[in-house]
């Protein structure tokens, strides 16, 4: 007669490192008390027969039909849409729009004749019923099922065997023979692996939501992102409308596509011009703003960077950064002051992008040093001119990856000018855009600010 064996080992709800006592801090990631004891009665599977090897030359190449919705936005970060048997972990801050991300896609292909089963854990059916009555959702052909025990999960999926599945959210689903409590690393861990050995074989997709740590990363932690085929990140800042649909990984298309989506009274809305929406609301004559086109996956995007100087009334100048690295707006600053020569160690700057927005790459220097000296030197930047270029340490100019395309736009929009870095060679300026090549920051500040003085002096009356 055999014994079932239990098995008592704790593990680091951080980082996941198993050790077999507890330990006060984690060797691994160091944190303080993050040790959880997980009592782990091994379940034997049921004898099958496996798939036998094959020859790689004999396996098909024929792609299962992607299942597109009437959302490009999201099938553009899908990677041309959905993939039968994938498993998708969406993560985002509470409240960011998930569920309503999920609910509409759910909603949109079960209107197509398609059968979607809603799994939620941590609303009820008529919490969800009130919220797609908001999204003007009418749920045919898609059905809910309020449940968090997964063994009860899958046996319903088994049944109902349908074209997408939600799971929402992965931290809100156990398993009951483990003895951890739900959300916990074991219990994230193995109720992923187990969805992921039942989307497989029955080529069903599956997409699950994940809550986000306050570093930024998918509770659970890293070692969720490893099992499953695609991940997505929903951002936006809490008070802005937009949202930014990122992929950080895809075993079926690229990561470098994002999509923008705006969030109304009916939900998430796409947004089909993103330069265009941005920059709709700025102001003639503003001083302290600038505007960059940057690279979002492979999208060019024209985003305006505002900057505002003002005397400091502490003894140490304050620097606030919204949207832009901080790390990155202190070496501009310290460029500004030693290369360009201006007074900045008595200012306060803020440097913000306008929508929310957040910018990582280094070709949005220029635009915010440019932002910076206008706010100082009260000069208005030329309102018709976009800048490009990352700012070295001793000011100089470097390229930015696919600049044509970053001109190409700007040019569509109406701008008439872009200044690039002086080491571009080869790039064609678009009917009607003019192309600036400076080498240096100094150089940039010269031509973007006094082109906008001569206009002023041009412009008095004698």
């Amino acid at each position: 007669m055999e014994r079932s064996h239990s098995k008592t080992t704790f593990v680091c709800q951080n980082c996941g490192r198993e050790s077999p006592k507890w330990l006060g801090r984690c060797p691994d990631c160091q944190e303080w008390n993050s040790f959880v004891e997980v009592k782990l009665t091994p379940k034997k599977p049921p004898r099958h027969q496996g798939d036998k090897p094959r020859e790689l030359s004999g396996v098909s190449s024929d792609d299962l039909p992607r299942i597109t919705l009437p959302l490009a936005e999201f099938n553009r970060v899908l990677g041309g849409g959905i993939v039968p048997g994938s498993l998708v972990l969406i993560g985002g801050d509470p409240g960011i729009g998930k569920s309503t991300l999920l609910l509409q896609a759910s909603a949109l292909l079960a209107r197509k004749g398609e059968r979607v089963i809603y799994v939620s854990g941590e609303e009820s059916a008529h919490q969800i019923k009130l919220r797609a009555d908001r999204l003007g959702v009418d749920g045919r052909g898609l059905y809910l099922l309020t449940e968090t025990d997964l063994e009860l999960i899958i046996q319903s999926l088994t049944e109902a065997s349908p074209s997408l599945a939600v799971i929402d959210s992965i931290q809100t689903v156990y398993i009951d023979e483990m003895g951890a409590v739900p959300g916990s690393l074991s219990q994230v861990r193995e109720c992923t692996m187990r969805l992921m050995r039942w989307a497989k074989p029955s080529n069903t997709p599956l997409f699950i939501t994940g809550h986000v740590t306050k570093e930024g990363a998918i509770a659970g932690p890293k070692a969720l992102e490893h099992i499953v085929d695609t991940v997505l990140y929903l951002e936006g800042e809490p008070f802005s409308s937009y949202r930014l649909l990122r992929s950080a990984k895809n075993r079926f298309g690229s990561t470098n596509e994002v999509g923008l989506f705006e969030m109304g009274e009916g939900g998430l809305m796409e947004v089909e011009n993103p330069s265009l929406a941005l920059l709709s609301g700025r102001a003639q004559g503003a001083i302290g703003s600038a505007v960059v086109p940057t690279l979002e996956g492979s999208r060019p995007i024209l985003v305006e960077i505002q900057a505002l100087t003002s005397t400091t009334s502490f003894g140490l100048p304050r620097r606030t950064a919204n949207g832009v690295d901080f790390n990155r707006l202190l070496m501009v600053i310290a460029v500004l002051t030693k290369r360009a020569g201006l007074a900045l160690g008595g200012q306060d700057i803020i440097a913000n992008v306008v929508g929310g927005l957040k910018i990582s790459e280094p070709s949005a220097d220029l635009a915010i040093a440019l932002a910076i000296a206008s706010s100082l030197q009260d000069i208005q930047v030329d309102p018709a001119l976009v800048a490009i270029g990352e700012v070295g340490l001793s000011g100089e100019l470097r390229m930015a990856p696919q600049i044509d395309r970053r001109i190409a736009e700007a040019a569509r929009l109406g701008f008439q000018r872009c200044l690039i870095p002086a080491s571009a060679k080869g790039i064609t300026a678009p009917g009607g855009m003019e192309l600036i090549g400076v080498g240096s920051l100094g150089e940039a500040m010269r031509v973007a600010l006094s082109r906008r003085k001569r206009h002023e002096h041009e412009a008095r009356p004698s």
